[in-house]
């Protein structure tokens, strides 16, 4: 308890300032969804591609050294974030820092993950695993509910520019000091150990991974249905919060910065999470291949409530959070349907950690996919009509879905 929350917390941090914050922030500082979702969905790639370099990291047995160093690094580009955001081409360098946030970032997941496991036996393992997933997700309660919640309250005493460098200075000293507090309170040493692997062995190993995951009954299926099952959820969900803050006469709903704050971070995450353990439950209850066609059902929820308020577009600020409170909840419910998938149909097997971790990275992939032309979409149709585009878009995982395969238990049964 000394270090696990503080570990996670970091951890959710770094990952929700660039996944959920910017695309945010670079609303308010007036920038066009093309852009946003383009170039957010680039930044995302450093989550769906780190398997590729995830063995590298056992060559230096120290993993508190790399997550200290990863985390002092996210401070300080927090820290550049801020001034970035006040130089004359501000866009091109947030988007360079934002980068290296990214990337180190998704080092730091690697990293911390394998602190985690190396530190604590199986036991502990799962009984920290609540506190872990409590923390990460308490980031995004931070950082959507609190942080974005002062950037919008400091945007109309000193203008968006200043109020989100303010913003992103506070986050480099937060970083900063929980960084500190990490290096002396993590378990292992911060020096490097010698490592008996060799990056030959390594690139061999990462070779015979990829064969064998490959190699997999029905894997290109799972792959494609992976891909599909993120299809409707990227562009909902990379739209969907730059709707609340457009303006109504461009078919938004006009809401400022705190608002979406108030209804989208709080009503929302908490909903997410709610979401997230009944889903949990239910697909327990049901098993993984019976839940399935439900979970993605629960997927569209977010697309047609989306789509109720383009159409409705509702002025009051108790329907729309009630609204977003049902699409985070379906959000949440669905999303359990993927992980779980992973987990049990494309994992199992020699390499089951690593092969969960190709699988993850597939999965965002998927998202990053359906991420990076959602704005391009949303411009030509507007946005009643590209909600409607995405009820549309999530048809296709269902209709695959017969010809997947599913865990064999379940399957044979």
């Amino acid at each position: 308890m000394t270090w696990v929350p503080t570990l996670y917390f970091v951890q959710g941090m770094q990952f929700f300032v660039v996944m959920l914050i910017a695309g945010l922030m670079f609303k308010s500082l007036g920038v066009s969804n093309e852009l946003i979702a383009r170039w957010t969905g680039v930044l995302g790639l450093a989550w769906a591609l780190k398997p590729l370099w995830s063995p590298f990291l056992e060559l230096a047995r120290s993993k508190k050294l790399i997550v200290v160093a990863t985390q002092l690094t996210g401070a300080v580009c927090l820290g550049l974030m801020a001034v970035a955001l006040q130089l004359p081409a501000w866009f091109g360098a947030a988007l360079v820092v934002l980068f290296l946030i990214a990337y180190a970032s998704a080092t730091h997941d690697i990293a911390c993950d394998g602190l985690y496991m190396g530190a604590l036996d199986a036991k502990q393992q799962a009984a920290f695993a609540g506190w872990q997933g409590a923390f990460f997700n308490a980031a995004r309660f931070f950082i959507t509910g609190v942080i974005l919640k002062v950037a919008g309250q400091l945007e109309g005493t000193m203008g968006a520019a200043n109020a989100w460098s303010t913003v992103f200075a506070g986050l480099a000293l937060l970083v900063l000091l929980l960084a500190a507090y990490n290096a002396r309170m993590l378990p292992g040493t911060a020096n490097t150990e010698h490592s008996e692997m060799t990056a030959a062995g390594v690139r061999r190993l990462l070779k015979d991974v990829l064969i064998d995951f490959f190699s997999k009954p029905g894997i290109w299926r799972a792959v494609v249905f992976i891909v599909l099952f993120r299809f409707a959820e990227g562009q909902v969900q990379t739209i969907g919060p730059l709707f609340l803050l457009e303006a109504r006469d461009k078919g938004g709903l006009g809401l400022t910065t705190s608002q979406v704050a108030d209804v989208y971070g709080w009503v929302g995450t908490g909903a997410f999470l709610l979401g997230s353990v009944l889903g949990g439950y239910f697909t327990s209850w049901l098993g993984l291949k019976r839940a399935m066609p439900v979970l993605i059902v629960a997927m569209a929820v977010p697309n047609a409530t989306f789509y109720a308020l383009s159409h409705w577009l509702p002025t009051d600020l108790v329907h729309i959070g009630a609204a977003v409170g049902i699409e985070m909840l379906g959000y949440g419910f669905g999303f359990v349907g993927m992980i779980l998938f992973i987990m049990q149909a494309v994992a199992p097997g020699k390499f089951q950690t690593a092969h969960y971790a190709l699988g993850s990275g597939v999965m965002q992939l998927g998202f990053i996919f359906s991420k990076t032309f959602s704005g391009d979409v949303q411009a030509r149709l507007g946005y009643e009509h590209f909600f409607l585009w995405t009820l549309i878009a999530g048809v296709p995982a269902l209709l695959l879905l017969a010809w997947v395969r599913m865990p064999e238990k379940e399957a044979a049964a």
